[in-house]
Order: structure tokens, then sequence, then C-alpha cells
């Protein structure tokens, strides 16, 4: 072969090699674009995590209100105000209602309602409410009924994505057809808001409902310990209106032994403090009554705390702080006394 082609040879593999450079070249500057824009982003995750972390950290200490089971009469509605009138005082990072805002004898109007709801959005602080048996599950006692009194609720009190109260908190709500149901983070903590009324959880007065909405209970539970879990929270809060009855028997409880057992399930699988909140039965109250059914052990990371309720027109501070291994602290707040009416 002559020089010639040598040559054109020697010039084509020279043209490829100036190509394939140029092609390492520029998957290099690829590489080095995509290495930088990785970095970048690990940069903002790590930003965005120090500033979460710094949130946390700033609100690792905070107060809640809890209160419910008022008012039944005229005198408690009197006191309440008193007694909303100095929560308002306080830095609180919400105030809890469990539910029950009027006697279980008197009517469940529309007035009533909106005489609370008003009470609620006034109140200086953000103000997270479940429904308790008084404005629903009973109404049947004076000629209502229960179902059509907790559609009416839902429409009145569990509408958009935010607390009641002047200020604001943010609530995810678990569904259009339990809107009742919440779930919030404050600090480190995880909070739960269930609609589980007094009166066994009105199993007996409507089954169906009953079994519906156990369900939809149930899988919030589930579905708020697998956040907190995954959101590394410190502890779970879980605020409903009955007594679930620990102490009883599972034939005694029937509304309530789903309820528990999932409780317990998860509070053992959480293994951080878990803390039930509930009126119901007019006791403050703070123990801790889980037992194991598995070993018969108490369950040491569990604490019930029940608010007071009438004729006590008072509440509960609760202390959160997620320095302490327990996170919670509880402290009656007494208003002022009173033996009235108490069904």
């Amino acid at each position: 072969m002559g020089a010639r082609g040598l040559l054109g040879r020697s010039a084509q593999e020279e043209d490829d090699g100036r190509r394939t450079t140029a092609d390492r070249g520029r998957k290099r500057a690829v590489r080095r674009r995509h290495l930088a824009i990785a970095l970048v982003l690990a940069m903002l995750v790590a930003i965005g995590f120090s500033i979460v972390l710094a949130k946390r950290q700033e609100i690792s200490k905070f107060e809640i209100g809890l209160v419910g089971d008022i008012p039944y009469n005229a005198e408690q509605k009197r006191k309440i105000e008193v007694l909303f009138g100095q929560m308002d005082y306080e830095e609180l990072a919400f105030v809890a209602h469990v539910g029950d805002i009027k006697s279980g004898r008197s009517p469940c109007t529309d007035e009533v309602f909106f005489r609370e709801k008003e009470r609620f959005e006034n109140s200086a602080n953000p103000l997270v409410y479940v429904p308790g048996d008084n404005e629903w599950a009973d109404c049947h006692r004076t000629g209502y009924d229960p179902v059509e009194r907790l559609e009416r609720l839902r429409e009145i009190f569990f509408v958009g994505d935010e607390s009641l109260g002047e200020k604001k908190i943010l609530l995810t709500r678990q569904s259009t057809d339990y809107p009742e149901n919440v779930r919030w983070t404050y600090g480190d903590v995880t909070f739960l808001g269930l609609n589980v009324p007094g009166g066994n959880n009105n199993r007996g007065h409507a089954p169906d409902e009953y079994a519906a909405r156990n369900e939809a209970n149930l899988e919030w539970m589930y579905e708020g310990f697998d956040r907190a879990e995954a959101d590394g929270s410190s502890a779970v809060m879980i605020v409903v209106q009955a007594n679930p009855g620990f102490e009883l028997p599972p034939e005694k409880r029937t509304g309530y032994d789903d309820f528990l057992a999932v409780l317990e399930e998860e509070t053992v699988a959480f293994g951080r403090p878990v803390v039930l909140v509930h009126g119901d039965t007019h006791t403050f109250r703070v123990d801790k009554p889980m037992i194991s059914s598995a070993t018969g052990e108490r369950g040491e990371n569990f604490t019930r705390v029940e608010t007071f309720g009438s004729p006590d027109v008072n509440w509960v501070r609760a202390t959160v702080d997620t320095s302490d291994p327990e996170v919670f602290a509880f402290q009656p707040e007494i208003i002022e006394n009173t033996a009235e009416e108490t069904s």
C-alpha cells in the first residue's frame, strides 16, 4: 500500500482520536455537572434537615391545655368563661378539648353547637376539639337522630386544614367521611385526635355506624404511629372522649376492645412515651393502666390522663419537654369547684 494510503489512514485516526477526546471531555463535563447538582441537592437536603432540626430544638419544650366535659349548666357556663380567660393568658402551643360540650340531658341544638364553636374560635390559643357522646351519640335521649347530629358537627367544627382558635395550627384530616379524625405535629411530638365517644362507642345504638367508624379509627391509629416512627417523633399523644375502661373485662367494654388492642400493639412497638388523653368519667387522674395482654406486665411507656369534668370546671396543664426521657408532665389548674349537675 502506498504512502498516500498510509497518510490517509493516519489522518482519519487522528480525526477519530480528536472526536473521542472531545466526547470524553463532554462526558466528563456532564458527569461534573451531575456531581455538582447532586452536591447542591445534598447541601439543600442537609440545610433543610438542619432547619427542621433547629425548629424542633427551638420548641423542644412547650405547654398544652387539656379540657373537656363542660359546661353542663348555667353556672358552669359562667365559670368556663373564667377558665378560657385564664388559658388565654397562657402561652400554650394549643388547647385540646376532649368533647362533651353540653349535658347529656340537654337538647342537641345547632344553637349549642354554634355557641361552643364561637367560644373555641375566640380562644387566644389554637384549639383542637374531638366530639363527645353528649353532642351526638346520646342525642336520642332528647329526640334527635345521633347520626344526623354527628354530620352537623362535622359541617360546623371539622372543616379545612386548620385548628380552631385565633391562632391556628395545621391539621391533617383523615378523610371527608371522618374529618373529625386529625393528626398534627408540634415540636418533636405527633398528636392524634379520634372520634371515640363514651356510651360504649355508640356500638349498641347504631352498630353499622360504629363498625365503619371503628375501622376508620383503627386505620388512623396505625397510620399515625407509622408517621411518628417515620418522623422520628419523641412521643405520641392521642386525644379521645371516652374512658375506654382499662380496668374492665373485655365483655364489659365491647365498643373499645379493638381500640385498646391496637393502642397496646402500637405503644409496645413504638417503645417511646405514649399518652392517651380522655374525658367521659369526670375524674382527673394521671396513671399507667395498660397491662400487657401477653406478659401481664405494666406498660411503663404508656400514660393515661383524664381531664376534669362537670361539676369541676378546671383544666390540666401538660408540659412537653423532649429533652426529658418521660417527655410529658401534668399539673391540674384549679379555677373553682362546684357541686352541681354531673350527668
